[in-house]
């Protein structure tokens, strides 16, 4: 897997360039030390995955992501912070970050996570989720109708599988909950994001949670 750095602080790409390297099945093609770097070397190096910090100078994280995406949609972007806050959590997934981690993660989770959406998944820290619902649930200026969960389109398995996609489990995981095959469980994600007409589990999940359809512990 072909992977691009972008964080402000040098110590930091170099402490992460350092762990990737140990790794056989990763490539550490090229590093950014701001947004419109991270930007640049994406279009320049055309990486299969970006780690991206959320707060650059020049452009930050939010802003790099989605211009990262706009020019190659199938590139994967993990965010990688320092910053908890549920309101930069969403912005960040809404521009098309296909995960989220906190930098206090060790380095077999960050590991994990890196592989997890190489292979084309989703990965949210349990941490990250909450915090994302804790701000969804803060109140607004909705009416009380607005905010009345509407009825979720999909079958009791589908609502099953979107529960747990709203975890860290990844569809192996998923099919070993649920004692069905991970094709099985693929087929339903693939029905699931049809249903809801979002483009991956990420934008799924958020729709989900808006919609009153996800519940968390």
């Amino acid at each position: 897997m072909r992977i691009l750095l972008a964080d402000d602080h040098a110590v930091v790409r170099r402490g992460l360039e350092m762990v990737l390297r140990l790794e056989p099945d990763f490539d550490v093609v090229g590093d950014a030390a701001n947004g419109e770097e991270a930007v640049a070397q994406a279009r320049r190096l055309a990486p299969d995955l970006v780690l991206l910090d959320l707060k650059m100078p020049r452009m930050d994280g939010v802003a790099a992501a989605r211009a990262i995406k706009r020019d190659a949609p199938e590139t994967r972007i993990l965010m990688l912070t320092g910053i908890d806050d549920g309101q930069e959590i969403l912005k960040a997934l809404e521009a098309g970050a296909d995960g989220y981690v906190l930098k206090e993660v060790s380095p077999d989770e960050l590991l994990h996570a890196i592989r997890v959406i190489g292979a084309g998944e989703a990965y949210l820290q349990p941490v990250v989720t909450k915090q994302m619902l804790t701000q969804m649930r803060a109140p607004t200026r909705a009416s009380s109708a607005e905010r009345e969960p509407r009825s979720a389109p999909l079958t009791p398995r589908e609502r099953e599988i979107l529960q747990r996609m709203a975890t860290s489990a990844t569809n192996k995981e998923i099919a070993e909950q649920l004692s069905i095959s991970e094709e099985t469980v693929k087929s339903h994600t693939k029905n699931i994001l049809a249903k809801l007409g979002q483009p991956n589990r990420t934008q799924a999940v958020l729709a989900a949670l808006r919609a009153g359809w996800v519940e968390l512990d």
